[in-house]
């Protein structure tokens, strides 16, 4: 198909004669020919040349280069039926190969079927022979399963409920240490008994109660392998460190779980801090301790010759020695407390016989037991300190010298109160001490009042305050400075000296008053304003005996008038004007009576005003000399010119009367009566001019 893809038929071919032959060379069938060509373009014409099988059959003949020609056209058909018929037969062909191969993958099939039947006989009578030995195997492992499980269930059991002996050795030997290997064991150990109500709920409780009883002797020995060796530590704590070790702590959150050894363990302690403390205040005080040993520090008894020195050392130390006890019991009650409050709520729900018939479980309390705990531990020092305060108060007789005593062990009452609480016994020993030596200072002050009561000296003759009286004053002032630095409330001060200010101070101020009475006045006026004034003047720089005070002013006002009327009593009688103001007082006869009375006659007038201007030039002075020993010279002044102004308003008052008496005279006797002057002109002096004399 280089040319063409139509073989060249050569001339004189069967197709040329089949041509020749045609009716298109007939002039006959023209006219058909004609009809038919015209349908075949017609129907070529009306072809759509989109359809596909057309355009494939289109490209196929392009591929293959067919020229169109007559003869092509011609051979076209028989050419590609040939094609055809010659891939058909190629087909066939295949299919036989196909065909053959298909017959022998049947025979090897059937082959195959052969050998699986054959196959299914020998399983099955295999089977047949087999099956008892897969019942058998099959039983077996069942069995297998369920001793396997039995066996993880042991183990387990053994791992939960049983402990090996060599943590048993650790747990109960006193040879071994207790350490977090002992600590971790008790907790084993204790899960243990909690889980054994696990097996006393099934049916058969041998098991159970085994395990029960085993592990609570463990525990029992173990608890009391805790409680000797917590005993042991607590004989090597010492004052200097007493820090309590992680591990005493730990035992002792253990043993809360046992009540009683809890208990028993917290007595031995404190009865060992009891011994060690009072050893060591022992110690301090002589410079040599039980052991024989010699402190560092320097005795207390040896270096403290003052009194209260030696008591404020003593007093310090229980102090220092109570904070650094509470300090180090604090890191056991304070934060461990609630661990400690849950082991013992444990130990009384499973020892129920140990909680007291009737009586509610008390809930622990951190705070109140370390309290406690430390009240115990300062027992013995305690009982040191107060005999050697007792000896100290009941050996000296000064009563400012108790009282300074009595106010130094209430500083450390109120010290120890904010430390130690209300409840502590040795806030009852201080009490006690503190109520001894004030009962000593009222004692002792009382024997002196006692003594100055007995024989009372004379009044001074300079009218100053008695001696007895200056020394009870600087005692009081020594008392009320002492007091001042007192931890006392400011609101309750005054009512807290109170007391002691009525001891020190009112039986003298008594005395003072039996040696006045025996004075006359204004001397004894004049000795009680003296020993008012000192007596303020003592209290003065002191709030707290702010209604002392205001008392004593009162009485000394009281006092102070009575001295101004005896003043202007004074100026009356030198001045020479008590007759007249005595004829002319209320009741003051009529005004025309006036004139017959002794003290307006002529001759009396003169005499009166002549005593007059003979006082006036010294009056000022000579009152003022009639108060000479009250030794509060503004006092002196202020009553002198209070009785100086009641004198001339007594003046004015004669003056006002001798002139409204010259007025009736002129009256009644016309301008004769008052040519002589009348009763002005004998007695001249007027109030102003008074005044001026007296200022």
């Amino acid at each position: 198909m280089a040319s063409s893809y139509f073989r060249e038929r050569p001339a004189g071919s069967p197709i040329d004669r089949l041509d020749a032959l045609s009716p298109a060379s007939s002039p006959s069938t023209s006219v058909p020919r004609a009809s038919a060509l015209s349908n075949k373009i017609t129907s070529v014409l009306s072809a759509s040349y989109a359809d596909l099988e057309i355009r494939d059959a289109l490209e196929t003949l392009d591929e293959r280069g067919i020229e169109n020609t007559p003869e092509t056209r011609r051979w076209l058909r028989l050419d590609v039926q040939k094609e055809v018929i010659q891939c058909n037969g190629e087909i066939i062909s295949e299919f036989g190969r196909i065909a053959e191969q298909v017959k022998r993958i049947g025979e090897v099939i059937a082959s195959l079927n052969r050998c699986c039947e054959e196959m299914k006989e020998a399983v099955s009578a295999a089977h047949q022979e087999t099956a008892p030995v897969l019942e058998e195997a099959s039983s077996l492992l069942g069995r297998k399963q369920e001793v396997e499980t039995k066996q993880r269930l042991l183990e387990a059991f053994n791992k939960h409920f049983t402990v090996p002996g060599e943590d048993l050795l650790v747990l109960t030997s006193s040879a071994e240490p207790v350490n977090d290997e002992f600590f971790t064991v008790l907790a084993r150990v204790k899960k243990i008994h909690r889980d054994c109500q696990v097996l006393l709920g099934a049916e058969n409780q041998r098991l159970g109660l085994e395990i029960m009883e085993q592990s609570s002797r463990d525990l029992n020995t173990a608890f009391q392998k805790l409680y000797r060796w917590t005993q042991r530590e607590f004989k090597t704590l010492n004052l200097e460190n007493p820090q309590i070790s992680s591990a005493i702590r730990r035992a002792l959150r253990a043993l809360a779980e046992r009540p009683s050894l809890f208990q028993s363990c917290l007595d031995y302690f404190a009865e060992a801090r009891e011994h060690i403390l009072s050893d060591s205040f022992h110690a301090a005080l002589t410079g040599v301790s039980s052991t024989g040993d010699h402190p560092s520090a320097k005795p207390i008894e040896l270096f403290a010759h003052d009194p209260l020195r030696y008591l404020g050392d003593m007093l310090a130390w229980t102090h220092s020695a109570t904070v650094s006890e509470r300090e180090a019991l604090e890191v056991l009650f304070i934060s461990d407390g609630d661990e400690i409050a849950k082991g013992i709520q444990a130990g009384i729900d499973s020892e129920p016989w140990s909680r007291p018939d009737g009586e509610g479980t008390e809930v622990f309390d951190g705070r109140k037991a370390l309290d406690g705990l430390v009240n115990r531990d300062l027992a013995g020092v305690a009982r040191v300190l107060r005999q050697r305060v007792e000896q100290v108060t009941q050996g000296h007789e000064e009563p400012t010298l108790t009282y300074r005593i009595a106010n130094l062990i209430n500083f450390y009452l109120v010290t120890f109160t904010k430390l130690l609480g209300q409840e502590s016994s040795i806030l009852a020993t201080l009490a006690e001490l503190e109520e001894s030596a004030l009962h000593q200072f009222r004692s002792t002050l009382k024997d002196r009042i006692i003594a100055v009561q007995t024989d009372p000296p004379p009044a001074p003759t300079d009218l100053k305050p008695p001696e007895f009286l200056t020394e009870a004053l600087d005692q009081l002032k020594t008392l009320m400075k002492t007091f001042e630095t007192s931890l006392t409330p400011a609101s309750t001060r005054e009512v807290v000296f109170k007391p002691i200010l009525e001891a020190a101070l009112e039986p003298y101020l008594e005395i003072c008053e039996t040696l006045v009475k025996d004075l006359g006045e204004p001397a004894g006026a004049i000795l009680t304003l003296n020993i008012l004034n000192v007596s303020k003047a003592a209290l003065a720089p002191f709030s707290f005996t702010a209604e002392k005070a205001t008392e004593l002013d009162d009485t000394t006002e009281e006092l102070e008038a009575k001295l101004v009327s005896h003043q202007h009593v004074f100026f009356q009688h030198n001045s020479g004007l008590h007759p007249l103001l005595t004829a002319l007082a209320p009741p003051m006869p009529p005004l025309p009576d006036l004139p017959a009375l002794p003290a307006l006659q002529p001759p009396a007038l003169i005499a009166t005003s002549q005593t007059l201007d003979d006082f006036l030039p010294s009056a000022l002075m000579d009152a003022i000399e009639n108060l000479k020993f009250l030794q509060d010279s503004d006092t002196v002044r202020a009553v002198t010119g209070e009785a100086a102004e009641r004198f001339c308003e007594d003046f004015e008052f004669v003056e006002r009367r001798i002139v409204e008496l010259d007025e009736l005279l002129v009256a009644q006797n016309g301008e004769d009566a008052d040519e002589g002057g009348g009763l002005r002109a004998l007695f001249p002096r007027t109030g102003a001019e008074i005044r001026v004399l007296l200022s």
